[in-house]
């Protein structure tokens, strides 16, 4: 977590730029805006949208909802459910909990990385894979266990986890061939 307890503009620099349309935030806010403390399924509502928060559309929401954005800052930089950069097609959260500790994720997790050339946090150069860690994803009886866009996949080898990605590779390749 940081902190970004500073002016608007240093604030600013932690968030994604990208030009989306606002227009679609309309019926979120319309739809929560008439209860106090709603700015959180706002948030995430926003995050289902778009994949991410944009920093466009948190100033957005800030200016609807009369809100300091430095407030709307705050609450989307504390809480970890959401992101700040854009997610590749397949978010993989590894799993970092006691069971898949003591079972091998790191392993898995250097395998990952291997396989697709990022490092936790990052998102590969075609925007197919973000790979993040997960304190615990709740399937113990998978360790070491990753979970792909909802799927759970375990218990994972390092050459299971290859073979996870490479599957997704050559499942999205047929697709762009099918559509071309």
């Amino acid at each position: 977590m940081t902190c970004i307890c500073q002016d608007e503009h240093s604030m600013e620099q932690h968030f994604f730029q990208d030009d989306v349309d606002l227009s679609l935030l309309h019926e979120i806010l319309v739809r929560n805006r008439s209860e106090a403390g709603n700015l959180i399924t706002i948030l995430q509502e926003t995050q289902d949208l778009y994949g991410y928060l944009p920093l466009s559309a948190l100033r957005y929401i800030a200016d609807k909802l009369d809100m300091k954005r430095s407030k709307v800052y705050g609450v989307a930089t504390f809480y970890t459910q959401f992101r700040l950069q854009p997610v590749g097609k397949h978010l993989i959260l590894l799993c970092q909990g006691t069971a898949c500790h003591v079972n091998g994720a790191d392993r898995i997790k250097t395998a990952l990385c291997d396989e697709l050339k990022i490092h936790i946090g990052e998102t590969t150069d075609d925007g197919m894979f973000t790979l993040m860690e997960a304190a615990c994803l709740g399937c113990c009886s998978l360790a070491p266990v990753m979970m792909i866009n909802g799927q759970a996949y375990g218990p994972l080898t390092p050459d299971g986890a290859r073979k996870v990605i490479r599957s997704l590779n050559t499942e999205q390749e047929q697709r762009e061939g099918v559509e071309t």
